[in-house]
Parts: structure tokens; C-alpha cells; sequence
């Protein structure tokens, strides 16, 4: 049942003359505005609509409501609240988000003790963070990662706070020096050959079938013959199974399934003439394709030199790569190394092992991995000198870069691999922002973005 409140306001009139507006009308705080045909109630119920499912998607659900509206009054109803009332921060998390992966890019400030989305700003250079925090409160620790930029805008910003390089930036970086590291060494990563395993024999006698095709027909036959054993007929099995009765009848006559496979009648091939010829000069060792085709061909032999190259692949002896053990890829092995010894599983953990073992340089990558591992996870910045040096002297492809890379950023690490902070926080609220990117597909403008990342809960 419909409701109808009838509201009863004053009118006033203006006696200036010279006014432009000649009538007032009065406003019940609460409920009504100037210039506006919607309750303060129903704007704030439509704004919240927005900001959580933004234009389209909200407009559907105040359809469903009975607040019946437009996505772009929603979107509008967004862009003019207000922004946060700022507040004072400790720790700052600074890094970039993709308004457009790989054109435009921009930066998500963070206070790390809460959480909170502070501020959004156009591009991911030095200029953008170092003017939003001349204008505003100074932070005593800023968390970014290895960006030049960042550090630049940092230093120039605020001069007295302490830099820190987040740890899983750091981990990151190494693990790409890791990879490159086993990439140098790959060779290390072949393994021996597998000992063939006999196939067991089927109940006929014969082999285990190898192909999907023969252990279809073997499966097929196991079937036909299990009907046929209670006396079904050839016609019963056919309108049974759904097959032909020619199909069902071939079945029944071989005695086993390998009838089935290699009893198919061959096909003529314009190469049978010359195939004596062929097997008695691979016999003496010629095995080269293109030789061979030259002399049928001289012959008497028309057909392509593909038909030769096709008949002298069956009689080349190669190995049975079933058989061979496949070699892990780089990026797996980089995971053994860079992973936690206890996370392994045993057959990962005894391969690892193999490969250290005869690769040197790989296994001293491997203790350099976990000495940084245990530095990063206990806080044992104060090593980090000694490990530096020794990644130096060892002399490893990627590993040696990475520790010289650390030098240039030698406080923000030290402090990365010492103090609690880090940038979990600011990676999360990357995640929300990309999901919210995706919601608002289209009208992901940056000024709208901003909004629903700052205000919406």
C-alpha cells in the first residue's frame, strides 16, 4: 500500500525590488533542499548505492528498491561528496596501480598502521609524491618499493623520514636474480634416463596397448565377447551397444584385440615398388632421405621426397622419450630454491639436491638464497654488509647484480631488513582497487575512481 505524506512549507516574498528572486520558500531541515526534488534521505540512500556498486549496477538495485534512478545521477551523487578529513600519518605506504596496464599508471598512498586509502595521485613519478607531501603532514617512515622514483619523491618530500624497502619487493627481486642464475646453469638440469619399465602382458598375451586407439579396441573387444559369452546374438549386441552390425561382426570374429589394430588392410603406396631397394640400403647404413630419393627417383619413382623422408623415420633408431626422466624447467627450479626446504615435498627436495650437487655455482646460490631468506625473516638487517660481500664474491650471473643493486639503496634495505613495516597493507588496497576498476568498466574515470576508493567501505 502506497504512503503519501503531504509536507505543508511557507512561502516568502521578497520586497526588493531590485532582487532577483522574488519568492523563498521554506526548508525542513533533514528533508529538504533548494533546487532539489529528492529528500536528504533518499540522496544519502543512493549515494551509498553508488559508491558500493557504482552507476549501472546500482541503478538496477534502486530500481529494485523502488528508488527508481539513472547511473549517471548515481555517478554525479559520487563525485560530490566530499573528500576524507585528513588526519596525521605515521607510517606512509607508497606504490603504483594500473589505471591502464601498460599506458597509465598511478600512485595509492597508505597509512600502514591502518590500512586506510589516503590519497590517490595521477602517474608514478617522483613529482606527484614529493608535492602531496609538501602539502601535507610529514610521515616519520615511508614504505615503498624499489622504485627510483619513489625514493626521489620521498627524499625530496619529506627529507627526515625514514625510507624502508618492503621485504616481499626485495624477495621478488631476488628471485628474478635466482632465475637468471639457473638459467645460466641449465645444463646442470638434465637427469639421467629413466630404466624401462616391461609392460605387463594382457590376458591374450600381448603387450599392453600404447595408443588411445588400441586401448579402445581392446576395450571393445573385452566387450563384445562378454555379451557374446551368455549366447547374445550379433544383431542383440548391435541394437544394445548402438553399434552396426558390421562393426559387432568384426569384433566377433577376431580372436583377439590385436587383430583389431594391426590386421587392418594395408593401403597401396606408390613407394612399395622400391621399398627392397630402400630396406636393403638402410641395411647397409644409409639413412640420409634426400640420397635415397634421388636414387628411386632415377628409378622411376614420382612422389615427393617427404613419402622417402616419412619411410626412412620408421627404421631410425631413436630413444623411447617415455622412457627419459624430463628435465624441470628454470622457473621450477628457481621455486625449490627460493621456497623453504620444509615446504618441499621429498622427490622435489632429492632432486634439488642432485642438481646442487653437480652444479657448484647452483648450490652456492641455494646457501646464498637462505642466508638472505634468514636475514629477511629474523630482521637481521645488521648482516647485511657480510652478505652483500659474499654474493659480490661469488660472482654468480643475477645474484652478484642483485647484492650490487643493493648498495644503491643500502638505508631503505638495511631499514627493510630491521624495522616491522612493510607494505602488505598497500598491496591489498591495489587488489580493491583493481576490483573496483573492473566493476566500473567504462566510467573508471580517474576523479570517480578516487572517490570510491577514498570513501567507499
Amino acid at each position: 500500500m502506497a504512503t503519501k505524506i503531504q509536507l505543508h512549507v511557507r512561502r516568502f516574498i521578497c520586497g526588493n525590488a531590485a532582487c532577483a528572486v522574488r519568492t523563498f520558500v521554506e526548508q525542513v531541515d533533514g528533508v529538504t533542499r533548494r533546487r532539489v526534488r529528492s529528500t536528504d534521505g533518499l540522496r544519502r540512500t543512493l549515494t551509498a548505492i553508488g559508491l558500493a556498486l557504482a552507476g549501472r549496477a546500482g541503478a538496477r538495485l534502486g530500481a529494485v528498491l523502488g528508488m527508481v534512478t539513472s547511473r549517471s545521477s548515481l555517478l554525479r551523487l559520487v563525485r560530490a561528496l566530499p573528500d576524507p578529513p585528513e588526519r596525521p600519518v605515521t607510517v606512509l605506504g607508497v606504490d603504483d596501480f594500473a589505471i591502464k596496464k601498460g599506458q597509465n599508471y598511478g600512485t595509492v598512498l597508505i597509512d600502514c598502521e591502518d590500512g586506510r586509502v589516503i590519497d590517490l595521485l595521477p602517474g608514478r613519478d617522483a613529482a606527484p609524491l614529493a608535492g602531496w607531501l609538501d602539502a601535507h603532514s610529514k610521515p616519520e617512515v615511508i614504505c615503498r618499493d624499489r622504485a627510483s622514483a619513489y625514493a626521489e619523491g620521498a627524499r625530496t618530500g619529506a627529507p627526515d623520514a625514514v625510507q624502508v624497502a618492503d621485504r616481499f619487493h626485495l624477495w621478488q627481486n631476488l628471485a628474478k636474480a635466482v632465475e637468471r642464475c639457473v638459467a645460466r646453469y641449465k645444463n646442470c638440469l638434465q637427469e639421467s634416463v629413466v630404466a624401462p619399465v616391461d609392460k605387463q602382458p594382457d590376458a591374450a598375451g600381448g603387450p599392453e596397448p600404447s595408443s588411445a586407439m588400441a586401448q579402445r579396441r581392446r576395450e571393445h573387444h573385452r566387450l563384445v565377447h562378454d555379451l557374446l559369452g551368455p549366447g547374445a546374438g550379433i544383431r542383440q549386441i548391435a541394437r544394445h551397444l548402438g553399434w552396426s552390425h558390421n562393426t559387432v561382426s568384426r569384433y566377433a570374429r577376431a580372436a583377439t584385440w590385436q587383430e583389431m589394430v594391426v590386421g587392418q588392410k594395408a593401403r597401396p603406396s606408390s613407394l612399395d615398388p622400391f621399398k627392397p631397394h630402400l630396406l636393403r640400403r638402410i641395411a647397409e647404413g644409409c639413412l640420409k632421405a634426400a640420397t635415397l630419393h634421388r636414387e628411386i627417383t632415377a628409378q622411376g619413382f614420382t612422389g615427393k621426397y617427404g613419402i622417402v623422408r616419412a619411410f626412412v623415420e620408421q627404421h631410425r633408431t631413436r630413444p623411447d622419450l617415455g622412457k627419459m626422466a624430463k628435465p624441470p624447467s628454470v622457473r621450477e627450479v628457481t621455486g625449490w630454491i627460493c621456497r623453504h626446504p620444509d615446504h618441499l615435498v621429498e622427490r622435489d627436495t632429492d632432486r634439488l639436491e642432485a642438481f646442487l650437487g653437480r652444479c657448484p655455482e647452483l648450490a652456492a646460490a641455494a646457501d646464498l638464497v637462505r642466508s638472505f631468506a634468514h636475514m629477511l625473516t629474523g630482521l637481521h638487517g645488521d648482516r647485511l654488509g657480510e652478505w652483500i660481500a659474499a654474493a659480490q664474491q661469488a660472482g654468480l650471473p643475477g645474484i652478484t647484480s642483485f647484492a650490487n643493486g643493493l648498495i644503491s639503496d643500502l638505508d631503505a634495505v638495511t631499514a627493510g631488513l630491521t624495522m616491522p613495516h612493510s607494505s602488505g597493507p598497500v598491496e591489498g588496497n591495489v587488489n580493491r582497487i583493481k576490483m573496483l576498476k573492473r566493476q566500473m568498466y567504462g566510467r573508471a574515470g580517474f576523479d570517480l575512481l578516487r572517490k570510491r576508493v577514498l570513501l567507499a567501505s
